[in-house]
């Protein structure tokens, strides 16, 4: 599933390269999308000297040090693996409405071509939790996290504890990330199922966040086996009838 989401990505980032001369993206952060960005930073033939990346979300007030830190992640698994120059991150350790407003007016500046994300457990998209706001249009939000987003995190063993959880974070808006021109949804695990069955086949509702990629005109979601698991088997078929990868 990694490989394959990385292979339409590549095609996606060369496609915009060659086309406009550089390619402004989002990344997704978090351990779904280990796989995805290690196969991602092996595909020739990108010029990433030409890649503007901008950073999905962030805790507010977690060092950059910190294992947890999205900041941290992101340098560690793309940007100094490809040598990305052009970025933007959200220091969020203090001051962090001045941030979503400063790296808002850099977001807003022109188009973004490719927004790589995911699904949280409880059907986030950003941290964009339920009920998300679909109406502002403000690039970034701050927001607070609720309690199963902060399980989560536990969960995937970014924090001890849910008290160590971060209460707020930065988060990219509903809005923002369905203005990008192409969305890439990486979706793995078990654990994902109930929120990708709400997602593909509920209603788009607030209640569901990620419902609301039914209305992107062109978004691409990579499941596997497990975290399609509790899709109807017509909506399986149709998505594997739909998978050339």
């Amino acid at each position: 599933m990694s490989r394959a989401a990385a292979r339409h990505a590549a095609r996606s980032l060369r496609h915009a390269i060659e086309q406009h001369g550089a390619v402004r993206i989002v990344v997704a952060t978090g351990a779904s999308q280990f796989a995805f960005l290690e196969a991602l930073t092996g595909m020739p033939g990108i010029d990433w000297s030409r890649v503007e990346m901008f950073h999905l979300d962030e805790y507010v007030g977690l060092a950059i040090g910190h294992p947890a830190s999205f900041r941290r992640y992101l340098l560690e698994r793309l940007i100094n693996p490809v040598g990305i120059t052009h970025y933007h991150l959200l220091d969020c350790e203090r001051e962090p409405a001045r941030v979503a407003e400063r790296v808002g007016q850099e977001l807003a500046a022109a188009p973004i071509d490719v927004a790589f994300i995911g699904i949280g457990e409880n059907g986030h998209l950003a941290f964009n939790d339920p009920p998300a706001d679909f109406a502002t249009d403000r690039p970034y939000l701050v927001v607070s996290l609720d309690a199963a987003c902060r399980r989560q995190q536990v969960g995937e063993g970014w924090f001890a504890s849910v008290d160590d959880v971060p209460l707020q974070a930065v988060s990219m808006s509903i809005r923002q990330i369905l203005s990008a021109r192409e969305i890439i949804c990486v979706v793995p695990d078990r654990r994902k199922a109930e929120a990708v069955r709400a997602a593909v086949e509920g209603s788009v509702t607030p209640a569901s966040p990620a419902s609301i990629l039914q209305s992107h005109s062109n978004t691409t979601i990579y499941l596997d086996g497990e975290s399609a698991a509790l899709l109807a088997r017509a909506t399986r078929g149709l998505l594997l009838e739909g998978d050339d990868e």
